[in-house]
């Protein structure tokens, strides 16, 4: 499967246009089976990142539980996402900080939690400490 539009969505920091992205919408209305190279991390992300917790939680509950025991990516983002259902947000933060992001995943993360805080008005300190654990693979200012 092409997943050039996902990979132009990151790259052109496009996070609230990731969950409608017609790649994930065309999957499902072709049947194709999810893979295991599927981006799962992000498909979940995406939706949190658009406040759909709903679809998140229908995706999550929808993920092959080989998947699950095999990326723990895709649980660490399933984390942030049961604590934004029982709107722990102090947990959200610690989620965030609690796991080692891969590459492709860290700038969504950095984006989410920079919106949340704006969001939910918590202390910067939680993503600043991100920020300052990953600056190389963000391109964010300060600022953002």
């Amino acid at each position: 499967m092409d997943f050039s539009p996902l990979t132009e969505a990151l790259a052109s920091k496009s996070y609230q246009n990731i969950a409608d992205i017609s790649l994930f919408e065309q999957a499902a209305a072709e049947g194709v089976a999810y893979e295991d190279d599927w981006p799962y991390s992000i498909h979940l992300l995406a939706h949190i990142y658009v406040d759909d917790i709903n679809s998140a939680r229908f995706l999550w509950k929808s993920i092959p539980s080989a998947i699950k025991e095999s990326q723990l990516e895709v649980v660490a983002v399933w984390k942030i996402g049961q604590k934004l259902w029982m709107r722990d947000y102090g947990g959200v933060h610690e989620a965030i900080r609690g796991f080692d992001w891969s590459q492709e995943v860290q700038c969504l993360v950095a984006a989410f939690s920079g919106k949340a805080l704006h969001k939910e008005d918590v202390s910067p300190a939680a993503f600043c400490l991100f920020y300052n654990k990953h600056p190389r693979h963000c391109s964010l200012s300060r600022n953002e």
